[in-house]
């Protein structure tokens, strides 16, 4: 990534992320590197700003990359040591922005040091797995709708079914939905996966048989075909492992937080 020699300061300081402070190592010994006004800046300091900017490591920042970025920091720091600085950072809403600011550092922070020191088990992992999969629908279907703005619209196409019409040819014709160029096919899901009212209408079908009402939901009127319907097949623990671990983690750092909450609510 190139940045500009000189680029300005507009949009750079708020580009000190917390990623980037996160991801810097806290065992480095820092050294002074700059002196801005009588202030000293070290080598941490430095490096955060560097990777903030370049959205990279520092060591991997070209000699032009570090130039321009020490003269972006040192800007900041002649910015904020002149002297009617300590009157505008006296300014109520200013105060108040760089304590919000200061405070939302710190509490990426603490968050990712619980999160490191909580790591979801594989114990846990596999308790999470049996959960979902017992909570997961039996059965899946494969289906095709007609989706269509009114009432009488889908009501007139279940006579044309009732007719013989083709299904998949009507939906091509009039289905205003996304699927009407496939003929309305939704291929497999599960139930979970559509909203109640399609997923119940569905599932109240018998194999071949379609909707002999119009089924409403918030996109629309909706005749259904369901075309076949299979057992389950539930994923493999390792294919989802990463989303349960974080489902785990996440949940442990919910608790944590409610137990914070609770704390201080009794303290009040």
């Amino acid at each position: 990534m190139n940045i500009s020699k000189r680029s300005g300061l507009s949009g750079t300081i708020v580009a000190l992320t917390v990623s980037a402070i996160l991801a810097l190592p806290t065992t480095a010994l820092a050294e002074t590197v700059l002196t801005v006004n009588g202030v000293d800046i070290d080598s941490t300091v430095l490096d955060m700003y560097l990777e903030s900017r370049i959205q990279k490591s520092a060591d991997q920042a070209t000699p032009e990359e570090r130039e321009v970025v020490i003269q972006e920091l040192t800007d900041i720091y002649l910015l904020t040591t002149q002297p009617n600085a300590k009157a505008i950072e006296a300014d109520p809403s200013i105060r108040a922005q760089i304590e919000l600011q200061g405070r939302a550092v710190l509490a990426q922070a603490v968050a990712a040091e619980f999160f490191a020191s909580n790591p979801a088990t594989d114990e846990e992992i596999l308790a999470e797995y049996q959960i979902q999969m017992t909570s997961a629908p039996a059965t899946q279907f494969k289906a095709r709708h007609i989706l269509v703005e009114t009432q009488a619209g889908a009501s007139d196409l279940i006579v044309q079914l009732d007719d013989g019409a083709d299904f998949a040819e009507l939906a091509k014709a009039h289905s205003t939905g996304p699927t009407g160029p496939n003929g309305g096919d939704l291929g497999w899901f599960s139930p979970d996966q559509m909203v109640a009212p399609f997923s119940d209408a569905v599932a109240a079908l018998a194999d071949g048989a379609y909707t002999l009402e119009p089924v409403q939901t918030q996109f629309g009127w909706h005749v259904i075909l369901r075309e076949e319907s299979r057992d389950n097949q539930p994923p493999t623990l390792e294919s989802v492992r990463d989303v349960l671990k974080q489902r785990v983690e996440q949940t442990k750092f919910q608790s944590y937080l409610e137990n914070l909450r609770s704390d201080n609510g009794d303290s009040n």
